[in-house]
């Protein structure tokens, strides 16, 4: 909260003023207008690495917990809370704003700096949000996302005292310039956190260099500009915080590499042979070697398990494919190769496009001997062709070049994610339906386990247009949704009976996966 300030001319030259507490202002040690200008260079990197810790945490808590909208309104939500109360509080420091500044940016650097690492600490090592710590990073997000809000908001107040201190102005005036140095820092964090530090540095790695920033930037301010309105001891104090602050920021950047190995093992298992992270998400493959089965896990959930994924494939590939033709086959997603191994399975087989998100995994498939021997080479196989990019941008402007397919193989991330909802949509499926050869064209879901968001996928697919079977095929829960013009004819496998009541289809602007 910004309190009003009563208009005053500026300050001349050589004319000593005194602020409202009555104590005398100490000389700056540069001029009023350079001085105004280091405030406001101040604002605008302080904007910048308040922002940055806001999109930390959403990204993190969205890696490690899943569905982005909802954390993403919780740190939103909370924040904005927490700013207002930082605002009131800043009313106690007024008296003192220098020194009040000072602290609020160190606390900020530390708070922010860590939030990354303790948030991933406590997601690895209790249980991945299982077991009797299960909402301990729920919690923790909470509490990160109101500690930085209630800091961030302590400081527009203080640093509204600061310029009035260095030159008087019109109170409408100073918030002005504030303000747009503020947006403006908000912007370039904006901006500057998934261009330059997400791809250069990593989540850790970043909030540790942004925290030293944020240190950096309030001390010099405090301790440079305004040193003199400081009592020896506070200078001493205010120096020895952001020392220690930096220091520690320091050891945990040398460290960084050491915990993200340690908790990467604690989530995945002592077997981690690759961890990558490409354009998209982490990938982390387990396994692979001397007889251990393979398991590819993609932003932290397990995507692959070779235990049963031979299982799994054969019976989303093997119905359909029995079912018709098959010359032709689209594959969207599936750029492990699993789901082409049992594509080029069966004879007959003229061409398979394989769209998928994420180019790095498909890389992976290709040149990793442990997934190049679980798909037995399928993505190197002429007659299979690839792209990569949005599954959903690349159907809808042609990039299943193709044409018209016997049959399209949906081996998609879980609905359950905000960011592959729109790829069970009702919008997809009519985007599916539109490249299927007529009039014997087969589609195939893999839907997950029945349940409520099983029986949603299917009322997608249906109200697409599409005739469907529900179905199982073989041991295990998984279920299918096979559809087409006409109802498909799928040999050996378990229809599955509709619920009495239902569900309604998801769509791109009202998904429906969130139960």
């Amino acid at each position: 909260m910004i309190e009003p300030h009563v208009s005053a001319p500026p300050a001349r030259r050589g004319v000593t003023t005194r602020p409202a507490g009555g104590r005398g202002r100490a000389p700056l040690p540069v001029k009023p207008g350079t001085g105004r200008f280091l405030v406001l260079v101040c604002v605008f990197v302080c904007a910048a690495c308040g922002l940055v810790y806001e999109l930390e945490l959403v990204a993190l808590a969205s890696y490690l917990m899943g569905d982005s909208v909802t954390q993403a309104s919780v740190v939103l939500s909370f924040m904005v809370f927490a700013m207002g109360l930082g605002s009131l509080a800043a009313k106690r420091l007024r008296p003192r704003a220098a020194a009040g500044f000072g602290l609020v940016e160190a606390a900020l650097a530390l708070v922010g700096g860590f939030s990354a690492m303790a948030l991933y600490a406590v997601f690895a090592w209790t249980d991945g949000g299982a077991g009797a710590f299960g909402d301990s990073p729920r919690w923790l997000l909470v509490g990160f996302s109101l500690a930085i809000g209630v800091l961030i908001g302590a400081e527009v107040p203080l640093l509204m005292v600061l310029i009035q201190r260095i030159r008087r102005q019109d109170a409408g005036g100073a918030v002005a310039d504030l303000f747009a140095a503020d947006y403006v820092g908000a912007l370039v964090g904006g901006l500057a956190f998934p261009f330059l530090l997400l791809p250069m540095f990593g989540q850790l790695t970043g909030a540790l260099l942004t925290g030293a920033v944020n240190a950096v930037a309030g001390g010099a301010l405090v301790l440079g500009l305004l040193r003199r309105d400081l009592s020896v001891r506070g200078r001493r104090v205010l120096l020895a915080v952001n020392l220690l602050v930096l220091g520690l920021l320091a050891a945990a950047f040398v460290r960084v590499d050491d915990f993200e190995r340690a908790a990467r093992q604690a989530i995945y298992g002592a077997d981690v042979r690759v961890a990558v992270r490409t354009a998209v998400q982490e990938v982390v493959l387990t396994g692979g070697e001397r007889g251990r089965p393979l398991d590819l896990y993609l932003d932290g959930q397990l995507r692959v398990s070779g235990r049963d994924e031979a299982r799994r494939h054969a019976a989303l590939v093997g119905p359909v494919m029995r079912g018709g033709a098959h010359a032709r086959v689209l594959v969207l997603g599936g750029g492990d190769g699993l789901a082409v191994r049992e594509v080029l399975r069966r004879p007959g087989v003229r061409h398979v496009d394989v769209l998928d998100t994420d180019a790095g995994v498909v890389r992976l498939a290709r040149t990793d001997p442990g997934l190049r021997s679980l798909n037995r080479g399928a993505l190197s196989d002429p007659r299979v062709e690839v792209r990569t990019g949005d599954v959903f941008s690349l159907l809808r402007g042609g990039g299943a070049r193709g044409g018209r397919y016997d049959v399209v193989i949906c081996d998609l991330p879980d609905p359950g994610r905000t960011d592959s909802t729109k790829l069970y949509s009702q919008e997809f499926y009519g985007l599916v339906s539109r490249v299927l050869s007529a009039p014997r064209g087969r589609v195939v879901v893999a839907g997950g386990a029945v349940s409520g968001r099983f029986w949603t996928v299917v009322s997608s697919v249906r109200a697409a247009g599409l005739r469907v079977v529900a179905y199982q095929h073989g041991p295990g829960p998984a279920a299918f949704v096979a559809a087409g013009r006409t109802a498909p004819r799928l040999p050996s496998v378990r229809p599955l009976q509709a619920p009495a009541h239902p569900r309604p289809p998801s769509t791109l602007v009202h998904p429906r996966y969130s139960d």
